[in-house]
């Protein structure tokens, strides 16, 4: 997956969080243990995103990574 964008009109209203959740069901049940997934936010999307547990991977950057837990 490239961008996932909500067009302003949109915004607001609970469509991102709802993206984020299906993708987030996808990584839960197929990434193997081993999964790395990283990502670009831009601007505040990074407050939506942390939500989902990703987490800055540099302190002057706002690229974010999520790893899968051990089980």
């Amino acid at each position: 997956m490239v961008d996932i964008a909500v067009l302003p009109a949109h915004q607001g209203r609970g469509l991102g969080k709802r993206i984020m959740g299906e993708i987030m069901r996808y990584l839960e049940a197929e990434a193997p243990e081993s999964a790395y997934v990283s990502l670009i936010a831009d601007g505040p999307a990074k407050d939506l995103y942390a939500q989902f547990g990703f987490v800055p991977t540099a302190p002057l950057s706002i690229g974010m990574a999520w790893k899968r837990q051990g089980s």
